[in-house]
C-alpha cells in the first residue's frame, strides 16, 4: 500500500524533514532496499549504511545526519518503524468468506465478514467475531469464545470452552486448551486428575507455531492482554501470565506458575511448578527456575538454578578457570606427596 513520507510520519507520531511528498511502498534493510523502500537507523554507528542506501526515505533517531534521505525523525525509530512497517505491508489474509470444504456446526454463531479456510471445523455453540479468519483445517471446539479481527492461521487446535479476546493472532499447529500433564498417585498407578477449567486469553496476544497452552485443573489458565509467545512455548495448567510479557522459543512453565507484567524470558528457559516471576522480571536464556521460587520484582536472573546476573557472572569466571585451578592443586599435591 503506498502512503507518502508525511502520511506516515503524521501516523507513527514522526517529525519529517525533507520532502514529506515522496511515496514509499514497501520496508527493507539499508543494502536491499530500492527508493521507494522505507528504512530505519538507530545509532550513529550504523548512519553509513543507511546513508549508502537507495532508499529515499529513513527513520532515525535525533542528532543522526543522513545527507540526500528524508528523515523520519523519532525518539523510538525501530517501533516507529514497525508501525510504518504495518500499514505499508499491510497483512495477508488467512481465509475469506466461508469456504464450501469447511463444517460450521447449526448452533455456532458466526459473526458478518469472518473467513474460514478449507476444511475448518467450528464446533457446537462457538461464537467467532466480526473480522476474524479462520485457516485451512482449524479446529474450533464446541463452546469456544473467539472476539473481534482474530488471525487463528492453519493447523490451530482450540479444544472446547477456550475464550479468546480481540485482534488475537495463533500461528500454525498450536494447541489450545488441551488437559494439563495432572496426576494422582494411588493404589500403584496414576489417576488422572480433574482438567476440568479453561484457557483464558486476552486481546492483542500472539501465540507462535506449535506452541501449547493447558488448560486449567480446577482454575483457569489465563493470558493476559498484548503477551507475546514464540513459537515451541509450553504453559502448564492454571498458569497465569501478566500482560505485556514476552517469552522466546522453548521455554516451558510447569503448573501453576504466576507472571508479572512486563516480564521478559529468554529462549529455553524452564520454570517449576508453582514459581513467581514478579513485574518487569528478566530471566536469561536456558535458565532453569526451581518449583515455588520467586524472581523478584525487575530483578535479571540467569543460570540453573538461576541467580542473580551479578552472581551468575561471578560464577561463570570461575568455572572458566577451573582447569587451571584442578592443575594448580595437582602440583600442590605432589609437591606434598598426596596422591
Amino acid at each position: 500500500m503506498r502512503r507518502t513520507a508525511q502520511e506516515l510520519a503524521e501516523a507513527i507520531g514522526a517529525k519529517v524533514e525533507g520532502d514529506g511528498a515522496i511515496e514509499l511502498s514497501g520496508v527493507a534493510a539499508p543494502e536491499r532496499a530500492g527508493k521507494g523502500d522505507l528504512i530505519y537507523v538507530e545509532s550513529a554507528k550504523h548512519a553509513a549504511r543507511a546513508a549508502a542506501s537507495a532508499s529515499s526515505c529513513v527513520v532515525a533517531a535525533e542528532g543522526i545526519a543522513l545527507a540526500g534521505k528524508t528523515v523520519l525523525r523519532s525518539a523510538h525509530p525501530k517501533v516507529a518503524f514497525a508501525r510504518a512497517a504495518e500499514m505499508l505491508l499491510g497483512r495477508a489474509p488467512i481465509a475469506s468468506g466461508i469456504h464450501p470444504t469447511a463444517i460450521v456446526a447449526p448452533l455456532a454463531r458466526v459473526a458478518t465478514g469472518v473467513g474460514i479456510g478449507p476444511y475448518a471445523v467450528i464446533g457446537e455453540d462457538a461464537h467467532v467475531g466480526v473480522g476474524t479468519q479462520i485457516g485451512a483445517h482449524a479446529v474450533i471446539g464446541a463452546g469456544c469464545w473467539i472476539g473481534e479481527n482474530c488471525r487463528i492461521h492453519p493447523r490451530v487446535t482450540l479444544y472446547g470452552g477456550v475464550r479468546l479476546g480481540s485482534r488475537v493472532e495463533i500461528h500454525s499447529g498450536a494447541v489450545i486448551g488441551a488437559d494439563g500433564f495432572g496426576y494422582a498417585f494411588g493404589e500403584g498407578r496414576y489417576w488422572k486428575f480433574p482438567q476440568a477449567g479453561i484457557v483464558e486469553i486476552g486481546d492483542d496476544v500472539e501465540i507462535g507455531a506449535n506452541t501449547t497452552i493447558d488448560r486449567g485443573s480446577l482454575d483457569d489458565t489465563r493470558i493476559a492482554e498484548g503477551v507475546k509467545l514464540d513459537n515451541l512455548v509450553q504453559v502448564g495448567h492454571n498458569c497465569q501470565i501478566g500482560a505485556h510479557t514476552v517469552m522466546a522459543a522453548l521455554v516451558g512453565f510447569s503448573g501453576s506458575c504466576v507472571v508479572g507484567k512486563h516480564v521478559v524470558v529468554g529462549g529455553q528457559a524452564g520454570f517449576g511448578e508453582r514459581c513467581k516471576l514478579e513485574d518487569g522480571a528478566v530471566i536469561g536464556g536456558q535458565s532453569g527456575v526451581l518449583g515455588g521460587k520467586t524472581i523478584r520484582k525487575g530483578e535479571t536472573v540467569w543460570g540453573t538454578p538461576a541467580r542473580s546476573m551479578e552472581k551468575f557472572k561471578e560464577l561463570f569466571a570461575w568455572y572458566g578457570r577451573l582447569p587451571e585451578l584442578a592443575a594448580r592443586i595437582k602440583g600442590i599435591e605432589a609437591k606434598l606427596g598426596i596422591k
